[in-house]
């Protein structure tokens, strides 16, 4: 996999476990679509508001899906994607609560911290001096930065990648492009290794100023456009780059997650405080008034990625056994998309039904799930699809033509 699309990968991993923390919900119902307290949307506002989500929901998942077989057919090594496995699966609930658990005490120990005087007991005698700088670097509002910058460099790599194909149909063929390598090493002679080995070409570089111009935006400004196209590229990534291997470890995987989000939204109130203490772009969000104030707006519906990306891979995945049944159709892939979309809506109904918090993944795994393997029952192709195992790319090699590459290295 190239740096780019690794570190589009890696930026979908790394914040997966925190992804769920902003699917929490308030009092005022806000877990898929998080509310601004104290605002009371027009009914125009708030239609506008949901079915933009549930749009901007959809396209990543759909266009992903897509990318994700062209990926999984790459003989390149520099366009592998990243395999999910059993294991990997069922520890990922495990390391999502933990790490949500830890930036909760975080946050908490800190600000609690903060508003001890110097001096207390339990924090051992310290000057107003060292206070002072525990406090500015143990800010909410200095981690927040850091993270910003973090996410600023992850995003523009995401967003690039993701346009990349977009650019290579735009410009034309008589477009100049030439190519380039970013070759680091480290040792000399035999003991060469190479540390970073990137190559891309003119479009490439065209795609990342654009990027950048987004990214700068969204460091300065925090606009909820900027934050919107970041999240897309990350949600986009995700479900491309982010295979799972078989049915079963899609299973697994969506049982955790599942457990995970009811148990942390209903059981505690933990998801709630990580939400509101956490600024990064691993969310969509949407103003409930913008009919009202225009691209000023700021009371915000919000969908969390993880609602997005966790399904998605294994909607992709169902594509994927589509293309290996050969029959020129999308059965599956098309019955677990419209049950996305049944469950989106269903946590929106319920949301406001009850005017209570409700975790989307609650709705949203027995949906994927459901829908696909009832219609793998009636079709008699339920053996099959749990029997599909993916292959790397690696493997999908024939041997003659991997012996033909091994002469041509020689």
């Amino acid at each position: 996999m190239s740096e780019a699309e690794h570190a589009a990968a890696s930026a979908s991993e790394a914040s997966a476990a925190v992804l769920d923390a902003l699917n929490a919900t308030d009092s005022n119902g806000t877990d898929v679509l998080n509310v601004t307290a104290k605002f009371v949307a027009t009914p125009e506002g708030t239609a506008l508001a949901y079915g933009s989500l549930v749009l901007m929901a959809l396209l990543p998942i759909f266009f992903g899906a897509l990318r994700s077989v062209t990926c999984s057919k790459s003989k390149n090594a520099s366009d592998m994607p990243e395999t999910i496995t059993s294991r990997d699966a069922a520890r990922f609930p495990i390391i999502a609560s933990c790490t949500l658990f830890g930036l909760y005490l975080f946050f908490k120990v800190t600000q609690g911290f903060l508003c001890v005087p110097p001096g207390v007991s339990g924090f051992g005698t310290m000057s107003h001096s060292e206070v002072f700088v525990f406090s500015q670097v143990f800010s909410q509002e200095y981690i927040n930065l850091l993270l910003s910058v973090y996410f600023f460099v992850l995003g523009v790599l995401a967003l690039s990648h993701t346009m990349s194909p977009l650019m290579s149909r735009i410009f034309p063929a008589s477009f100049p492009n030439k190519q380039y390598q970013l070759l680091f090493t480290q040792g000399a002679g035999e003991s060469k290794e190479e540390i970073v080995n990137y190559e891309f070409d003119t479009k490439n570089l065209v795609c990342l100023v654009i990027s950048s111009v987004v990214g700068v935006w969204y460091l300065l400004k925090k606009h909820w456009i900027a934050n919107n196209l970041f999240g897309l590229a990350f949600a986009l990534n995700g479900v491309e780059l982010l295979h799972l291997n078989n049915v079963s470890t899609g299973c697994i995987l969506l049982g955790g997650l599942f457990v995970y989000d009811v148990f942390w939204v209903f059981g505690t109130n933990v998801m709630v405080t990580v939400a509101k203490s956490f600024e990064a772009p691993i969310k969509l969000v949407f103003p409930q008034d913008l009919l009202e104030k225009g691209l000023d707006a700021s009371n915000f519906a919000m969908l969390g990625l993880g609602d997005i990306v966790i399904p998605g891979i294994f909607i992709a995945l169902l594509l994927r056994f589509d293309v290996s049944l050969k029959k020129n159709s999308r059965t599956y892939f098309y019955s677990s998309f419209l049950a996305y979309i049944f469950g989106l809506g269903l946590t929106i109904f319920v949301m406001h039904t009850f005017k209570h918090a409700q975790p989307a993944l609650l709705y949203l795994v027995p949906a994927c799930v459901g829908f696909p393997v009832i219609i793998a029952l009636l079709k008699g192709e339920l053996t099959e699809m749990f029997r599909y195992e993916e292959s790397s790319p690696e493997e999908a090699v024939p041997k003659d033509d991997a012996s033909e590459l091994v002469k041509k290295d020689q």
